[in-house]
């Protein structure tokens, strides 16, 4: 009689029938899990290999519920593991929902559940990494509340612990957070700190490559795009070495609209063909080269169509598109002050007609322009026209007879004062 075979194998037979006969394979690794792990090296990486294999099956399988109970159920049995082991896992286990779309909500409530398990068990370090993955998950919510209430706590702990790397990460991920609210100066002073945490301690490259990011963004948010450029440009490079594809094509995007916003248009195409960038052309790619081209012929009909055919690839950034839609507000100025320049009086049609838009969009846009003391003129709604008058030099003689007015005042007081003390 031929003797049962063992974890090991039964693993490895798992793995060979997980793509054609999931089931059965899920009902293998259950089996290695079904029992206790054991004192002995062999069991405890066996039933490493069981939890980590039947992870990754349910995340092919889109299986976020079965995934999230499994992380709920493992973690009783791994308190038997060494700390780091056990903190390795969970962190490997939790990385597996990133694949699996519309699961930020069971991804928040599974690791909210394994810092409730981390506090009973007492492991600090633990509960610390997973509230910093916490906030993350926050921001990607748009829970900027939650984030900030989390950040200070850990701020608190971290800077007692001197913990400086993960202090390093929370801080920026407070600047981040704060970025998102539109709170500039707060979010300067919480990349500050980082900087200075980061400068006493090794950072790591993928971390490194995060503080540069936001730098370049809070450099481009005070319209100061060499600069911005110039930390994108680390940015790439920390990404592009850690072979982290997505932020490395955020990061040259990011470098792209750097360019647009300086009108350096021939420097898009030439940064576009570079052996670098060729790594990560795409639909992304084509998107900032359409609005390169239409921000170079100053057409609006041009830009508003890039903005239709990548609605995705330029609308799901938020960065960029709050970028885009300050360059659009600059151009369409700019084509109203070319089109009303010969006129003093002009229709609201005309204009409208002129730069292709509709009648209501010009004239708010207008109207906008003349509170901003771009133009200097009125509305006149009735006729449905423009009024434009022309710039008048200041002239000096009010200056210099409010002040002789002014001297004239101190004069006169000062009379007053010397005469209600004689007759007293």
């Amino acid at each position: 009689m031929a003797p049962p075979p063992s974890n090991e194998q039964i693993i490895e037979e798992a793995k060979k029938v997980a793509k054609d006969n999931p089931a059965e394979s899920e009902k293998l690794y259950k089996q290695v899990l079904s029992q206790q792990p054991g004192a002995n090296e062999t069991a405890s990486r066996d039933y490493e290999n069981a939890l980590l294999g039947l992870g990754e099956l349910y995340k092919t399988h889109k299986k976020q519920k079965e995934l999230a109970e499994l992380v709920r159920t493992s973690s009783t049995t791994l308190s038997s593991f060494a700390k780091a082991k056990t903190a390795k896992l969970i962190r490997q286990l939790l990385d597996l929902f990133a694949d699996i779309p519309n699961s930020l909500e069971n991804q928040i409530s599974t690791t909210k559940s394994c810092i409730e398990w981390a506090v009973e068990e007492k492991r600090a370090f633990l509960r610390q990494n997973l509230e910093t993955r916490l906030v993350s998950l926050y921001m990607q919510k748009q829970a900027y509340y939650d984030a900030l209430t989390l950040i200070n706590g850990l701020l608190k702990e971290l800077k007692r612990l001197d913990d400086k790397l993960t202090l390093v990460e929370v801080q920026l991920l407070e600047s981040r957070v704060y970025h998102a609210l539109t709170n500039q100066p707060k979010a300067r002073a919480a990349l500050t700190s980082a900087r200075t945490s980061a400068a006493s301690v090794y950072t790591p490259p993928l971390l490194q490559a995060g503080l540069d990011m936001q730098s370049g963004m809070l450099h481009a948010e005070d319209q100061d795009f060499n600069t911005a450029f110039s930390y994108f440009i680390e940015a790439l490079e920390g990404y592009h070495s850690q072979d982290d594809t997505p932020r490395a094509s955020a990061a040259l995007q990011y470098m792209l609209l750097c360019k647009i916003m300086l009108n350096l248009v021939d420097d898009v195409n030439t940064l576009l063909a570079s052996k670098q960038a060729q790594r990560y052309q795409g639909k992304k790619m084509e998107a900032m080269k359409a609005v390169a081209r239409a921000h170079s012929n100053r057409s609006l009909e041009d830009y508003e169509q890039a903005l239709s055919d990548y609605r995705q690839e330029l609308g799901s950034d938020v960065f960029i598109r709050n970028h885009l839609r300050r360059l659009y507000d600059n151009m369409l100025e700019h084509n109203l002050i070319k089109v009303i320049e010969p006129f003093s009086r002009v229709e609201i049609d005309h204009v409208a007609k002129m730069v292709g838009l509709d009648t209501v969009q010009v004239e708010r846009k207008l109207s906008q322009m003349i509170l901003d003391k771009v133009i200097i003129g009125v509305l006149d709604q009735g006729a449905g026209c423009l009024i434009v008058y022309e710039e008048t030099e200041r002239d000096v003689g009010y200056d210099a007879a409010l002040a002789t007015i002014d001297k004239l005042s101190n004069v006169v007081d000062v009379l007053y004062t010397n005469q209600a003390s004689n007759l007293e």
